[in-house]
């Protein structure tokens, strides 16, 4: 696992988008074909020529975040046609991805009070995949300073990527509802992959600064995280003092655990 590496959020425009989805062999993931429209115009996108070799077949989950992220931009760019056709292709995956198919069982089951088959579906999930109960969000509250944290996977720089790593970005929200304005000094997190390794890292402030904060405000950041594996989860705490006063003892804020997750939560919440 590499470290957290920080970096300015960056946003990409795309005019035009094209996809295809062949799913005559519902059993058969790799009849599933993407393919992103990339000419003159100056489209970007992913095709046979630009990082998607027909011979060399990504797996159900990465397939289908790569078209959520497509529907995503679509639905930014306001090609709504584009991105509910996107949408219904994702339906072909639910029963070829175990997660998404026990998701989903889990959320009918809920819904319709079946709450021994949700428990059953629960337990099935942390079996098989014990970070995707875990949301890609969290929120909490420390001695008056609220962390909020919101990840999302980064499927275009992912894809550049040699190896298998996987990159993510994690937004970050602190404010401080206190009377009293305090300093950030210094984070340390807690990184856990699907295969169970664990790492912890340690460095000063966040963002490339050590920033004050004062009462009533906010101050954000965003970062990245590459995980050898397709999920994971982060958790931590970050080092804080009080400024209004000579020789404060410092004061630790915890970042409640959220996960790394290819597949996301299955929902459009937005970023924080």
């Amino acid at each position: 696992m590499l470290s957290p590496v920080i970096t300015n959020s960056e946003e990409r425009s795309r005019r035009r988008m094209m996809q295809r989805v062949n799913c005559r062999n519902s059993r058969n993931w790799r009849n599933v074909a993407v393919s992103c429209g990339s000419g003159k115009n100056g489209n970007e996108g992913i095709g046979a020529s630009e990082g998607w070799n027909s011979g060399s077949f990504l797996s159900p989950s990465h397939n289908y975040a790569i078209l959520k992220h497509r529907m995503e931009i679509a639905a930014k760019s306001e090609f709504y046609e584009e991105a509910a056709r996107i949408r219904d292709s994702l339906k072909c995956f639910e029963d070829e991805v175990p997660v998404l198919r026990l998701r989903r069982l889990l959320k009918e089951a809920v819904a319709d009070e079946r709450f021994q088959d949700a428990a059953k579906y629960r337990d099935q999930l942390k079996e098989i995949a014990p970070h995707s109960l875990l949301k890609c969000s969290s929120d909490c509250t420390t001695l008056g300073i609220r962390v909020q944290v919101k990840s999302v996977y980064l499927e275009g720089r992912s894809e550049s990527t040699a190896e298998e790593v996987y990159f993510f970005e994690y937004k970050i929200r602190i404010t401080n509802n206190t009377n009293r304005p305090v300093q950030l000094l210094r984070r340390h997190w807690i990184i856990t992959d699907a295969n169970g390794k664990t790492e912890n890292f340690w460095g000063i402030g966040v963002g490339g600064e050590q920033p004050a904060i004062f009462p009533k405000s906010s101050f954000e950041f965003s970062s990245t995280c590459p995980l050898n594996a397709q999920n994971g989860r982060m958790e931590g705490n970050f080092e804080l003092i009080h400024v209004d006063r000579v020789g404060p003892r410092a004061f630790s804020v915890d970042v409640a655990p959220f996960s790394l997750s290819l597949l996301g939560d299955g929902d459009d919440g937005e970023i924080i």
